[in-house]
């Protein structure tokens, strides 16, 4: 059975620029990278909206590239 192990969230900014948070998954810990501040931070539950979250406060990025 194939498992995933990391994911990304991807956001962007008025400007135009994609941000871009990975997920990646170790048993029950989740451990989240942002690609443009190099922001880190482990977490257990709800890894993806503490990355949105981040993505909107920090860098201002709230488009969602998916949403149509």
């Amino acid at each position: 059975m194939l498992q995933i192990n990391s994911s990304r969230v991807s956001r962007w900014d008025q400007h135009g620029r994609e941000h871009i948070v990975h997920v990646t998954r170790t048993g029950a810990q989740r451990l989240m990278s942002c690609d443009t501040c190099g922001w880190r931070k482990k977490v257990q539950f709800l890894p993806w909206l503490k990355a949105e979250e981040h993505l909107a406060e920090e860098h201002q990025a709230t488009v969602d590239p998916t949403a149509g």
